[in-house]
């Protein structure tokens, strides 16, 4: 193994945690199903699975708000909703009547979150086992069924292990913070220097939660950021060959949702295997969309072995709840339509994000085009297209 590798360096972090004391496990504990009669359901469940499109598919789309929260919208005045209950659980005054909404601005990509079959095994779950987590993962929170999950994610992702997390929020922070780490780990000062800093380069779009991430490891004195144009692998490379730092990261996001375009994982891989950097992607999109056995961007380009840490979410395709990170290393220890506004946009001008999942319908889209072709240029687009683009 190579002194330069990230295989050698993490192992080497690892080593001085331990050294440290501060290296922690995780141990599973089993849950017993036997602790309260009164939860048992009985054996051999039936998990019932649908060809076609049915009735509550439809609940993940169709959504209703007060009339004055609507009202507050169109008007743009700042509102967190409307109080109408009190304390007691009466209502403080009439009902108001609602506004029916169509959404074309979720993440329910596959129409999950309504299935009855992921209801019937949640409740099964909460029967058995109650709710809570009982106490943190270090603790006592963390049981075979957490375990189970990852390894079937780890699974799906062709990683060797994987780690749950609360929210893909939090496990884009947590993955950003412990690369970071490892140079204060192995920092021959009290803080590393310039040269064994870790070398983050970054999508101009990554998400949010990768940004904050960065963030908070370069105030802490870290890491160096460098920050290449959206999908732009020329000033990636610029900024890669002029960079003379060891320890380099790459991360993106794999399907960006702002634009809706791929990172280009092609290109990516052929920079990682030139420049030996750590490559990071951000699959929350992807997952359970992408790829034959739904493995998410990586797999749809076949590349899944390039990648060394995959971040996904469970609350987007898979309609739960959740994130993890699944790695190659040991790094495991009416129409609501969202307004993209400047400055992912240029000022004065405007983009409207339209999210297709697979409980809208063919009547829905023309309704949808319908309503948009009023204040804006629309190119209809046909259904029989595989690959179909409509341009504002």
């Amino acid at each position: 193994m190579e002194k330069s590798s990230w295989d050698y360096w993490v192992q080497e972090a690892l080593a001085k945690l331990e050294s440290l004391k501060l290296l922690r496990s995780l141990r599973p504990i089993y849950l017993s199903k036997e602790s309260n009669p009164s939860r048992k359901v009985a054996l051999g469940v039936n998990y019932e699975v649908f060809d076609e499109m049915q009735p509550w598919d439809r609940s993940s789309v169709e959504v209703s708000i007060s009339e004055s929260t609507f009202q507050k919208w169109l008007l743009e005045i700042p509102s967190s909703g409307d109080d109408i209950v009190c304390g007691n659980g009466v209502t403080d005054h009439k009902v108001e009547q609602s506004k029916k909404l169509l959404l074309f601005s979720g993440n329910d990509y596959l129409g999950l979150s309504s299935h009855p079959t992921i209801g019937k095994a949640a409740a099964k779950a909460a029967r058995e086992h109650g709710m809570g987590p009982r106490g943190s993962a270090l603790i006592c929170g963390y049981t075979s069924y957490h375990r189970e999950l990852e390894s079937c994610l780890a699974n799906l992702k062709k990683k060797e292990d994987c780690l749950l997390c609360p929210t893909g929020f939090s496990a884009n922070m947590a993955v950003m913070v412990a690369l970071g780490n490892i140079s204060s780990l192995l920092a021959s000062a009290e803080k590393p220097p310039k040269k064994e800093k870790i070398a983050i380069f970054s999508d101009a779009l990554n998400h949010a939660s990768i940004i904050d991430g960065i963030r908070l490891a370069e105030r802490q004195q870290n890491v160096e950021v460098h920050v290449y144009k959206h999908c732009d692998m020329s000033h990636l490379r610029s900024l890669l060959s002029s960079c003379a730092l060891k320890k380099k990261v790459v991360v993106t996001d794999s399907l960006f949702s702002m634009d809706g375009d791929f990172a280009p994982m092609v290109e990516l891989v052929k920079l990682r295997k030139r420049h030996g950097f750590l490559l990071v992607i951000d699959d929350a999109h992807g997952t359970f969309v992408c790829g034959k056995n739904g493995g998410g961007v990586a797999e749809e380009f076949n590349c899944e072995r390039d990648v060394d840490i995959c971040v996904g979410t469970l609350s987007k395709a898979a309609g739960c709840h959740g994130g993890f990170i699944a790695c190659r290393h040991m790094l495991k220890s009416g129409f609501h339509v969202t307004a993209i506004r400047p400055p992912t946009v240029p000022p004065n001008l405007c983009r409207l994000r339209v999210t297709l999942s697979a409980t809208h319908t063919a009547d829905d889209l023309k309704q949808l085009i319908a309503a948009l072709s009023c204040c804006i240029n629309i190119q209809e687009i046909g259904s029989n297209s595989l690959y179909a683009y409509a341009r504002l």
